[in-house]
């Protein structure tokens, strides 16, 4: 594995956690994970990248090493605001490459069409969004969250890492024991009882007041100006949330539509961890896409 190194910026106010790899002063790939992923997940990518750069990869707030935002809502504009700051840090005035997985990949194409001069080149790694929403369904999902207010989450709790990593290989079968044992300890650690708590925020898990409202988010995706990289996963779990998939997959492609200039790849042999079950693909399509 490539060697890593781990630093602490202070990030609107939360002290957070970035992983390097690579040079200093290399051409930057800022790399951003999904809901309930670390930065550290991107160390296999990382590993099969043949040419010179600075991967940056930090921990969301409430995410791995980063403080938690000591808030019983997290909201999603913050993240936005978290990007933006942090690319103010580590590339003031330059545009960036710009990768997001998942929530990640959500982050990245809004913020791709609210500040494209920031932005070189961005990929989208299933950030495909949430279901559309009508304002029909707003009294039901305010009262959601004021229900789930009265009954803060809870994060589950392993007997050991070996278990954590267990978990993980659970959740994607085709993780390996080297990859799963390498992830546990970055995915969570021990308290004071003994047992492996993961590190995540349980407040991540309380459900949102506010609508997913798909034409705002795609208003953003039609003033991207950078090229855009698209990757799905050929067996992705998607349908759970965006519905069956014959409905799905057209809503999908419609979305597609608003972005001016994107290519569309679909990793084979592949879930939703993309990232994890096929790296050394992700990282060679990586660079054909950074280096054009």
């Amino acid at each position: 594995m490539k060697p890593s190194r781990s630093e602490f910026v202070t990030i609107r106010g939360l002290r957070t956690h970035v992983h390097h790899w690579g040079r200093e002063g290399a051409p930057i790939i800022f790399m951003v994970h999904g809901w309930m992923d670390v930065g550290a997940s991107f160390q296999f990518v990382a590993d099969h990248l043949a040419g010179d750069w600075h991967v940056i990869a930090p921990d969301w707030r409430g995410f791995g090493l980063t403080e938690r935002a000591h808030v019983d809502t997290y909201w999603f504009p913050d993240y936005l605001g978290d990007l933006d700051a942090m690319l103010d840090h580590y590339s003031p005035g330059e545009a960036v490459n710009l990768l997001g997985h998942s929530m990640g990949g959500n982050v990245v194409g809004i913020y791709a069409g609210v500040r494209p001069e920031r932005v070189r080149r961005l990929i989208n790694l299933e950030g495909f969004g949430m279901p559309a929403t009508s304002p029909e369904q707003a009294p039901r999902q305010y009262a959601k969250w004021l229900d789930a207010l009265r009954h803060p989450p809870e994060m589950r709790t392993y007997p050991s890492v070996a278990a954590v990593a267990a978990r993980l290989q659970k959740t994607n079968p085709r993780l390996s024991d080297e990859r799963a044992a390498f992830l546990a300890p970055h995915w969570s650690a021990p308290n004071d009882a003994g047992e492996w708590e993961i590190l995540g925020d349980p407040a991540h898990k309380q459900p949102s007041p506010i609508l997913y409202r798909i034409e705002e988010v795609m208003a953003c995706w039609s003033a991207i100006t950078a090229p855009v990289m698209w990757v799905e996963a050929e067996d992705t779990n998607m349908w759970l949330w965006m519905g069956p998939k014959p409905q799905a997959r057209i809503e999908i492609d419609r979305r597609l539509g608003h972005l001016k200039n994107v290519e569309c790849h679909m990793m084979a042999d592949a879930g939703h961890m993309l990232h994890h079950d096929q790296p050394a693909e992700l990282a060679r399509l990586i660079e054909a896409f950074l280096t054009k």
